[in-house]
């Protein structure tokens, strides 16, 4: 039988109140809508990178963002000492480019163990915590949240770009 992309679990957040559990609930929700638009596809759809003049794919898009969760959560907010979940030596696009229909499902499952992994290890950190950036810029755990957040949103419109040209499939 042929792995699916499963259609993820709902999600909803506070629309009023402290600025924590929304930030949090729109992370989630982010991160539903990349799963959403990715399920009910193959590991071979989810490799394809329709699109002539780019090499994204929804496959790459999860391995990006399962390496965005870990380096600002686990890694630059809660100074996990884990590594990259890319070797660097490997170039900074390896995420988009090194993609392997097979391992589609173990990607995929990496990706929802990463976030939940970040989301422990920032579940007890204050929003005024902050971080460095690459660029050396300090952040607090709040700007990262909002960081992450248009990060998804911008990726995601891209992963809505690609299902249209995979199967047709919009609105997801």
């Amino acid at each position: 039988m042929t792995w699916t992309a499963p259609v993820p679990d709902p999600v909803e957040g506070p629309l009023v109140g402290p600025d924590r559990p929304m930030l949090e609930g729109y992370l989630q929700w982010q991160r539903f809508v990349l799963l959403n638009v990715c399920a009910g596809l193959t590991g071979e759809q989810l490799a394809r990178r329709p699109l002539a003049t780019t090499n994204l794919s929804l496959l790459g898009l999860v391995r990006h963002l399962t390496k965005v969760e870990r380096t600002w959560l686990r890694i630059r907010i809660a100074g996990e000492d884990v590594p990259p979940y890319f070797d660097l030596a490997l170039g900074k696009d390896h995420d988009f480019e090194a993609i392997d229909a097979e391992r589609a499902a173990d990607d995929v499952a990496a990706y929802l163990a990463e976030c939940r992994a970040a989301d422990a290890a920032v579940r007890e950190r204050s929003f005024d915590d902050t971080c460095t950036a690459r660029d050396g810029e300090v952040m607090s755990l709040r700007m990262v949240y909002v960081h992450l957040i248009g990060e998804y949103a911008r990726h995601n419109g891209h992963a809505d770009l690609l299902r249209q040209a995979i199967d047709g499939v919009t609105g997801r």
